[in-house]
């Protein structure tokens, strides 16, 4: 793993067989990712792929987009 920052770094990741990818430890130490948790995969064909928590996702979206498991 490449350090840039505390707050940032750079790594590759290979996809397998059935399209998974594992999350680095950093990465998931970072964004306080644990086993079970829910991620949104956001994705736009000229910017690329972001992973977000979705308690972050729906923080950020005000209430414009619901959790259905939360209701």
């Amino acid at each position: 793993m490449k350090d840039i920052q505390e707050d940032r770094f750079i790594v590759s990741v290979k996809v397998g067989p059935k399209g998974q990818i594992t999350i680095p430890a950093a990465a998931r130490k970072m964004f306080d990712i644990s086993e079970g948790d829910t991620l949104m995969v956001m994705g736009d064909k000229n910017r690329g792929i972001a992973l977000v928590k979705d308690d972050a996702f729906y923080a950020l979206m005000g209430g414009f987009v619901s959790n259905d498991r939360d209701q």
